[in-house]
């Protein structure tokens, strides 16, 4: 229980452990190694198990890859309700990625790793990628003129202009803090448990909760928000289309 919350400092190179009034750009806390090390553990394992089904694709087939085109026709028929035939099927391997991606990030606490969602960081980053793609759409359907045209004019010319960028803005905070704070508010409810059972009765039913249930929710929403964003910035080309 002590060791909520506590944050070691390490300098790169050395490893060794700095006093945080001596930190510098080369100084890096202990949620970031941790961040960083199951990120790249998860990511290998992606590459390595896409690599693995790819190589094995059978007309009659295996688990894995049962689970695998269950997963990516789910998304893909999501992608293609929300974006059209072309265009959703375009970005069904961005949007499987980022849903997978952030589900085993979710159940890594499961098998005794620190979250990696749990660090405000990711989220965040994420979040700024799905932004940016969605800010790309909407320059590639409606032009940068009619963007900024749209956040100018309607509903109520100019004076809603400012809120209408926070509006846009705000998309980043909101999808990034709802992921992190139901991933570390779990991680927290999960050890402050074990405190109360001085861990001898490991809370099983709590980390499945919060792992798998809370984790798989939790990145399924992330996702279809990042979709809808993204929707959003050709609605008014699919409108006129129509």
């Amino acid at each position: 229980m002590d060791n909520i919350g506590k944050v070691d400092y390490y300098t790169i190179g050395s490893g060794e452990l700095t006093d945080v009034a001596n930190r510098t750009w080369l100084t890096i806390t202990s949620l970031d190694l941790s961040t960083l090390t199951t990120t790249y553990l998860i990511m290998a394992l992606l590459l390595i198990v896409a690599w693995i089904v790819s190589q094995n694709l059978k007309e009659i087939p295996g688990r894995m890859q049962i689970i695998a085109e269950w997963i990516v026709g789910g998304i893909d028929q999501l992608c293609k309700e929300s974006l059209g035939d072309a265009l959703g099927r375009s970005f069904t391997p961005f949007i499987t990625t980022l849903f997978v991606f952030l589900a085993l990030c979710n159940y890594s606490g499961v098998f005794f790793f620190d979250e990696p969602t749990k660090d405000i960081n990711l989220p965040l980053s994420l979040a700024l990628i799905g932004f940016f793609v969605a800010l790309y759409q909407a320059f590639r359907f409606q032009g940068v003129f009619g963007y900024f045209w749209a956040l100018f004019w309607e509903p109520i010319p100019v004076i809603m202009f400012p809120l209408n960028v926070i509006g846009e803005l705000s998309k980043v905070i909101s999808i990034s803090f709802r992921l992190f704070g139901n991933i570390l508010g779990g991680s927290v409810i999960i050890a402050v448990v074990s405190w109360l059972v001085k861990y001898f009765v490991l809370p099983i039913g709590l980390n499945a909760f919060f792992g798998v249930f809370v984790g798989t929710i939790q990145a399924f929403v992330f996702t279809m928000l990042t979709l809808a964003y993204i929707s959003q910035g050709i609605e008014i080309e699919e409108e006129a289309a129509v």
